[in-house]
């Protein structure tokens, strides 16, 4: 089995969301399903229909959570760092517009581009692995190929 790395902070965060839905979100769709039955006709009852939908979504996640954390493995990310690795905080440039991003390299079940988060897998997480400060590299993005260069790894 192929496992995918994560952190111990990305670790938790799945194992609360999990435990959230399990233990709160579980049980209060239910008695909102109850409650709904309640009301009696079925087929014309939209609480009974939008509770039943919210029940598939949460049953749907916990599913995928749970295998998020059966094929992952926490990978200890101690720096300091010298080259772009797996749980380096990466600081890199646009050469054409100048303009810095800030990275975390983690999993792709932590993967959240948006608050920092970059997965390895993407283009970017993939040129920037075994790369050193001062570094360039270039991605094909949709736009075209871009070019960036490594201004500090952390």
């Amino acid at each position: 089995m192929s496992y995918s790395p994560i952190t111990r902070k990305g670790m938790l965060r799945l194992k609360e969301e999990l435990d959230k839905l399990q233990t709160i979100d579980r049980p209060n769709v239910i008695k909102a399903i109850e409650e709904a039955r309640a009301h009696g006709d079925l087929s014309e009852n939209a609480e009974y229909h939008a509770a039943k939908e919210r029940q598939s979504l949460i049953m749907s996640r916990i599913d995928e959570l749970q295998l998020h954390i059966s094929t992952t493995q926490i990978v200890d990310t101690k720096g300091p760092y010298k080259k772009c690795v797996f749980g380096a905080t990466v600081t890199i440039e646009n050469v054409y517009t100048d303009e810095q991003t800030t990275y975390t390299l983690v999993g792709p079940y932590e993967s959240d581009p948006e608050n920092g988060f970059l997965s390895i897998a993407t283009p970017i997480g993939k040129a920037l692995l075994g790369l050193m400060e001062g570094d360039g590299f270039l991605v094909e993005s949709p736009n075209g190929e871009e070019e960036f260069r490594i201004i500090h790894i952390q």
